[in-house]
């Protein structure tokens, strides 16, 4: 495995890097001194005294061009006393660290002006590699003998100080050729052909490429592991550098055609085989997270996919689209870096099948109103629960261009800005048995509705009877529409600021559940409810209809300044058990009357004030008994946040925000595939629960089938993490 770790590759900065410990000051705070210099390489003793500064001024990048700092000199670094120094350096700035090498091995150390510069490794091949062994040809049998006649570049590090352009491949081409001699000498064994893995997700493969390697595919992304292998995701790119051209003549082989699966003209036959490479798929790690992979459990997998998207055929109007459905199910569920259907297409089936399967997201004849009903029927029979929540909340997706539907310029939650974008209306079920995204309605801004946008609503499919709607007044049809499927019961209703600062919103809410709905801060409630008066009449004008409050009534004061005043009684409790530990919370909660244009509500509610450890505090209006216990509230409080993680997911892992249709029907299902996504993986999560043949930490154990240990991540983290550099 190569890296790349010096500043001309990772944009390094000018602080300098942690010293190795075989690295001392000398002669003043910055003078730095090796313990063993040039000439004690291959010495048996380690000096106290150097013979020689590795620098003789204080500590500094060592840059310029190659030919300036010529010659390199490679160093066998196994079995002397400098084995210590490359173990050290490995350990220390590969991104991998330092493991120790079993079998066959050897160390070198690359140096300029008596300065360590390089280090690099060189071991037993992988004993099974798909793409290698398609490539070389041989028969298993043929494996077993002439492996050893393969090496694989395990390590490969420039050091962090050193700026040297094209270094990192003349090292590698003066490495090759030692080695050939090195490894006969030690193991009596000629090398054919040398292998190695770079991670594309940190690396361009730019050394190995300089140097003549040749890309022959990718790993499929499983790791040794005891006797058997296990799936970690991590796709690697394969290079192979052949050092002896004669090699299949030698052992008597051909190569081997990439394309394993032959694919027929669109029929039931090609939905066969388009199932047997799912087999083979590139599957996201992260559908199960903290569970360890094996080869079954990933077959396993494609099998259930395929099982579980057979529920849906009927949904479909000819055979043909079971495939191309598949196809984009499977997409959206796989390792892929861009999940539109372009990159789809390309990776399941053929590149002239790309237009076909743009074509059955967007007019291909498919019945999403009954795809939607199955799903929702199958995930209900997973999660219902009478003490569940509806969630209603809304989403962005950052589009540029004004041609997608719905698009245009409006507050994107996701930036935290006005951007250009589209906005979408969720509503999802959360219980303790799971979570979901039942249906979604894309908003349409009103502007869309206008003469100049009507070739935009043609183009891109709008229903003819389409009229503008509020958010508010999606939010209310859908939620009521999930209730009358009676699927869901619903003790609470659950929202966000942007709809539970709508009075109409609350009070049109479905009878039979309580709602619990975030409020802004700046929101006015009075404490008690104060005596009201209708405006005696002039005699002029008309007569007033609307009352005051009377002289020496109390006023309403916003929420924020309740929760600083001495008028609540925080508790400190323990909202959920969470992946890193509890999620701990002070809580209060207060009887008041929500102010509507200056005057009190006519019914109190319960005010729900949650403030976290970081100094955030949320509010919460709910309509729930006076009698309803506060912990009844606090599990409340956490069944609100499984819509977030249901967005999280959706983004992070199923592509929700990838696609790059433009029509209203291709961006309605499109979503009904990321339902079915957080559908599947919430059976996948159940189903590795129960089974003992995978590994499966206690923090799994806990959160599989439970939304509550999920909320962690949205509690803690703030969605901005730093990739670290390595190769």
């Amino acid at each position: 495995m190569m890296v790349l770790t010096g500043a001309y590759e990772r944009g390094m900065g000018s602080e300098a890097p942690k010293l190795p410990a075989w690295m001392i000051p000398s002669g003043g705070e910055d003078i730095l001194r090796p313990l063993i210099g040039k000439d004690s390489r291959t010495s048996t003793i380690i000096m106290t005294k150097p013979p020689a500064p590795l620098f003789e001024k204080p500590f500094e990048t060592l840059g310029g061009s190659l030919r300036s700092l010529l010659p390199v000199e490679l160093e066998l670094a196994s079995g002397i006393p400098i084995e210590s120094v490359w173990d050290d350096l490995v350990r220390r700035y590969h991104y991998l660290g330092y493991q120790r090498l079993l079998g066959r091995r050897l160390k070198y150390i690359a140096f300029i002006q008596d300065r360590p510069v390089a280090a690099l490794s060189w071991s037993a091949p992988a004993w099974k590699l798909g793409v290698r062994d398609r490539f070389v040809g041989w028969s298993e049998a043929q494996r077993r003998t002439y492996l050893q006649r393969v090496a694989n570049n395990s390590r490969f590090l420039i050091l962090p100080w050193v700026q040297v352009p094209h270094l990192a491949s003349h090292v590698l081409s003066l490495n090759i050729r030692r080695l050939v001699k090195d490894w006969e000498q030690r193991f009596h064994t000629n090398l054919w052909l040398l292998e190695t893995f770079v991670d594309p997700s940190r690396f361009k493969a730019t050394t190995y490429k300089a140097a003549n390697w040749k890309f022959i595919g990718h790993t499929q992304g499983y790791g040794k592991e005891g006797q058997g292998y296990v799936y970690h995701g991590s796709l690697k790119e394969v290079y192979v550098y052949v050092l002896e051209p004669r090699f299949r003549k030698l052992i008597d082989c051909q190569p081997q055609p990439d394309d394993l699966f032959h694919r027929p003209p669109p029929s039931l036959e090609k939905v066969e085989e388009l199932k047997m490479m799912l087999h083979h798929a590139h599957w996201n790690p992260e559908l199960v997270p903290r569970v360890t992979l094996t080869e079954k459990d990933v077959e396993r997998m494609a099998e259930e996919l395929i099982k579980f998207h057979e529920q849906f055929h009927d949904c479909f109007g000819r055979i043909e689209h079971h495939r191309l459905g598949l196809t984009y199910f499977s997409g959206l569920m796989s390792n892929l870096p861009a999940k539109s259907a372009e990159p789809m297409a390309l990776e399941f089936l053929e590149k002239e099948d790309v237009r076909s399967l743009q074509r059955f997201m967007k007019t291909y004849h498919w019945d999403h109103e009954t795809m939607e009903m199955k799903h929702q029927v199958l995930l209900s029979s997973r999660i219902a629960d009478p003490h569940g929540m509806i969630n209603v909340d809304s989403s962005e997706f950052a589009k540029k261009g004004n041609e997608s539907v719905g698009v245009s310029r409006q507050y994107c939650g996701a930036m935290g800005k006005v951007e250009n974008c589209q906005s979408g209306v969720f509503v999802g079920y959360s219980s303790e048995k799971g979570y979901g995204l039942l249906t979604s309605r894309l908003y349409m801004p009103e502007i869309w509705f206008s003469p100049q946008y009507a070739q935009r609503r043609k183009d891109n499919l709008v229903p003819e009877d389409l009229t503008f709607q509020t958010k508010i007044q999606i939010a209310l049809e859908l939620i009521h529409r999930v209730a009358r499927t009676n699927l869901f019961p619903a003790q609470w209703i659950g929202c966000d600021a942007t709809f539970g600062s709508d009075a109409h919103f609350l009070n049109a809410l479905p009878e039979g559940s309580h709602y619990f709905a975030d409020v802004r801060s700046n929101t006015q409630v009075f404490l008690k409810k104060p005596k009201l008066k209708l405006p005696p009449y002039s005699g002029r004008g008309r007569k007033p209809k609307r009352p005051r409050l009377l002289p020496g009534q109390p006023q309403p004061k916003t929420i924020a300044m309740l929760a600083r005043s001495g008028k609540c009684h925080w508790e400190t409790v323990i909202l959920a058990e969470g992946a890193k530990g509890p999620i701990v919370a002070k809580v209060t909660r207060l009887r008041v009357y929500p102010a509507r244009d200056g005057l009190p509500q006519e019914d109190s509610v319960w005010l729900f004030i949650r403030s976290t450890p970081e100094g955030k505090t949320k509010f919460s209006f709910s309509n729930a008994p006076v009698d309803m216990p506060l912990s009844e509230m606090c599990k409340a409080s956490v069944m609100r946040w499984p819509i977030e993680q249901c967005f999280e997911e959706g983004k992070s892992q199923l592509g929700m925000d990838h696609y790059e249709h433009r029509s209203w029907p291709a961006w309605h299902r499109h979503m009904i595939y990321v339902f079915l996504g957080l559908h599947f993986m919430l059976r996948l999560r159940i189903q590795f629960k129960k089974n003992s043949s995978s590994y499966v930490t206690s923090s799994t154990e806990a959160r599989c089938g439970n939304f509550s240990p999920e909320i962690i991540d949205l509690e803690r983290s703030h969605k901005n993490h730093q990739i670290p550099h390595s190769s």
